[in-house]
């Protein structure tokens, strides 16, 4: 039972930094999002297909300062970077063949880089865990 209690604890408290640091991430993309977005020119945000890609840097500027300050490495950051993006990326193919309105190139875009961020911080476990 004492085998039991020491490794739960650990387990817990880096199960509980994996998700601050997921929590933390987010939180800096929300931030981004809103202090950003102004510095954008109304007409290059007219366009849904160039409004999700300056979305996706508005979020992924502070989200990568963001683990800068955490230090991890760059590759790591850059990898996080892409996954902020490829979700956008992906559906501008079927936004432009008419399949998918701007407002659903948005939302598909936004509720697909949570789950990928997620899968990427699961894949680099040990980065996510200190």
């Amino acid at each position: 039972m004492t085998t039991t209690r020491t490794t739960t604890r650990p387990t817990a408290r880096k199960l509980a930094r994996f998700t601050g640091h997921y929590v933390e991430m987010v939180v800096a993309m929300l931030v981004g999002m809103v202090a950003l977005d102004p510095l954008w020119p109304a007409e290059w945000v007219a366009r849904a297909d160039v409004h999700a890609l300056v979305m996706a840097t508005n979020m992924t500027v502070p989200m990568a300062l963001w683990m800068g300050i955490r230090r991890h490495s760059w590759p790591r950051i850059a990898e996080m970077s892409a996954v902020m993006f490829l979700p956008f990326v992906a559906l501008l193919v079927p936004y432009w063949l008419g399949v998918l309105s701007g407002s659903g190139l948005m939302t598909a875009g936004h509720v697909i880089m949570f789950p990928l961020m997620l899968a990427a911080m699961l894949w680099r476990h040990r980065e996510y865990w200190h």
